[in-house]
């Protein structure tokens, strides 16, 4: 078996920084199993798998360790791959995928993401998530995942957390946001539990910091900086119960995997 394969930088113009996110493109749907396997082999955040549905496509995702219902930069640099190798004509694309259908828009060198908006409840906090952030932060809420909300910038840079504490929380990972200094906010994201300890950086967490952050200021749009040690940049607005998320992308890599019988 031959999978055309695809490593993008997702959220950056530069190469070297972003997310990287790998995308096979296949003809039908291989076993899950297999899928799997080869996103533990690529070792990225998250390896996305296409297959042609109509005029559009349908888009799984994995984890090293685990498959997940959305993904931000895997579905922005699959888009990207379609737009920039498969048919250079497109400007817009639907992925079929767990979360419901996924627009992406191509606007010059920008992708525009159209994304389910997560609700948020407020919830105490529990002891694992307290003792591996270290930092108390001002508040706690709940979506799919637990967004940790502190009063700088430079606390969400200094988080240094125990990874095997915040492993044992039941969502799939944290959410630590702030004011930025240079930007609307800045944040961190961290999911141990699915074998991702920090993410360079994570469009779907967008899904719960746009609307937050919304609500907070009353602004509907966004410039907002993720700071792990690669970085990246997001251009985000809160359109009702949706999201638009856009960034840039660079193709660094273009190969074909290889699976024998």
């Amino acid at each position: 078996m031959k999978i055309p394969f695809y490593q993008i930088d997702a959220f950056t113009s530069s190469l070297f920084s972003g997310n990287p996110a790998g995308v096979c493109l296949l003809d039908d749907w291989i076993e899950n199993a297999t899928m799997q396997a080869v996103a533990a082999e690529n070792n990225l955040s998250e390896t996305a798998f296409l297959v042609p549905s109509s005029e559009d496509y349908k888009i799984k995702w994995f984890t090293p360790k685990v498959e997940v219902d959305l993904c931000g930069h895997a579905t922005l640099a699959s888009a990207f791959v379609i737009f920039n190798y498969v048919d250079k004509s497109r400007d817009t694309v639907c992925f079929d995928s767990a979360s419901g259908p996924l627009t992406v828009k191509r606007d010059k060198d920008s992708l525009s993401m159209d994304f389910p908006s997560d609700k948020l409840l407020p919830c105490p906090a529990p002891n694992e998530l307290l003792d591996g952030l270290h930092i108390e932060p001002e508040e706690v809420l709940l979506s799919r995942d637990y967004l940790v909300v502190y009063d700088s910038e430079d606390k969400i840079k200094s988080l240094r957390p125990d990874m095997e504490k915040l492993s044992q929380l039941d969502r799939r990972g944290i959410i630590a946001t702030a004011p930025g200094s240079q930007c609307d906010f800045v944040s961190r994201f961290f999911a141990p539990g699915v074998g991702i300890p920090e993410d360079p950086v994570t469009g779907s967490a967008h899904c719960t910091l746009v609307p937050y952050w919304a609500i907070k200021t009353g602004k509907t749009q966004f410039h907002a900086l993720q700071l792990s040690q690669r970085g990246g940049e997001l251009f985000c607005k809160q359109m009702g119960d949706r999201v638009a998320i856009a960034g840039k992308a660079v193709a660094y890599l273009e190969g074909t995997i290889i699976i024998y019988d």
